[in-house]
């Protein structure tokens, strides 16, 4: 064992006992429910982002059968801007299975938490360690970096040889005792002291014992993401208005990117959209205006959006089979989930109002 394995867990509490994060909305009445919504939420998305969407959601959704009997449009409503909206499906699906298969009581052993949909090895540690104090590891990727820098793991987390290092230090560190409040230790030291671009390494409880501070070069650790060139995607977004100012909305396909979300009809950027337009509701647009083009950046693609905005010269309504259509009036607004570039569009046409032209 060395120096650092051996006094690891004390450092790190006794940093923990000053310095770290215990009022945050879910370390008030730790259920395993509050907490795993918890822990989704903060998947890729920062703990500022999080607190109010979390607090939102609790009051809607304050146990696991409310969000099991919920239709999916008011999770997503909810979740409307928090992004990587898969977590919101799953979430919702994960909560129909505790109804289903666990009799609606949350389940509290690792197998069965961590065979929910969108739980993960990690996940089902946290949650179980954070709201029972039961002895797992977990490895997020403050813990990952926390990790990598005080061992100097070089490689990125990514790879499976790096990944299974990480996890066999996290299980060999992990305490049996205080395994909440240390697991809560490490996510907070690696979001706060052990940060990813400037790391505060004379506030950090390893600084004697990190090998990468004695390198001098701490955020070598972990090594990143080998880089590849996004691609580019470009789509037409029409915003089709009737006389009442009302936009036309379509329910997007469970499954792909803003999946179950409200959107605006898309063409591709070869399609005539005033045709699509005479053949879908038989009338001639009355005007039109061309919005300036903007970047919607996924993961593994960038998507350029052109939005039109077309006005009608009568009411009109728009049915094809298997998509869900409806007139939404932005001033307003209902509670459905809308995708993150749409809600924007529709709240830039409310403000600026802008003026079309024939």
């Amino acid at each position: 064992m060395t120096r650092a394995t051996a006094r690891f867990d004390q450092r790190v509490l006794g940093w923990f006992d000053v310095h770290g994060r215990k009022d945050l909305p879910w370390q008030q009445d730790p259920t395993p429910y509050r907490v795993w919504v918890s822990e989704i939420m903060l998947q890729q998305t920062q703990v500022a982002t999080v607190i109010p969407y979390f607090e939102r959601f609790m009051a809607r959704f304050p146990d696991v059968l409310s969000l099991a009997d919920a239709p999916a449009d008011a999770v997503l409503h909810l979740w409307s801007g928090l992004g990587y909206y898969a977590r919101a499906r799953n979430l919702h699906q994960a909560a129909q299975q505790v109804r289903d298969l666990h009799g609606g009581v949350f389940p509290e052993t690792f197998d069965a938490v961590a065979a929910l949909p969108g739980v993960g090895r990690s996940t089902a540690g946290a949650v179980l360690s954070l709201s029972l104090g039961q002895r797992h590891a977990i490895l997020d990727g403050n813990v990952k970096r926390v990790l990598a820098r005080c061992y100097a793991v070089a490689g990125w987390p990514g790879q499976s040889t790096v990944q299974a290092q990480l996890w066999e230090l996290s299980e060999d560190l992990t305490p049996a005792a205080r395994v909440k409040d240390f697991n809560q230790a490490m996510m907070d030291l690696g979001a706060t002291v052990c940060s990813r671009s400037r790391p505060a390494c004379e506030a950090c409880p390893l600084a004697d014992d990190c090998v990468a501070h004695a390198q001098g070069n701490p955020a070598a650790y972990p090594g990143k993401k080998p880089r590849k060139t996004l691609p580019v995607r470009d789509v037409r977004m029409l915003l089709i208005r009737d006389p009442a100012g009302q936009v036309l909305l379509e329910q997007r396909p469970p499954s792909g990117i803003w999946g179950g979300l409200w959107g605006l009809p898309e063409l591709a950027m070869g399609d005539d959209p005033l045709a699509w337009i005479r053949r879908q509701f038989g009338q001639e647009p009355q005007q039109q205006q061309v919005l300036p083009v903007r970047r919607h950046t996924f993961s593994h693609f960038h998507l350029d959006i052109a939005p039109l905005q077309i006005l009608l010269p009568e009411p009109g309504w728009l049915a094809l089979e298997g998509v869900d259509r409806v007139w939404y009036n932005p001033a307003q607004p209902d509670a459905r989930g809308l995708a993150a570039p749409v809600s924007r569009l529709l709240e830039e046409i409310q403000l600026e109002q802008p003026e079309v032209s024939p």
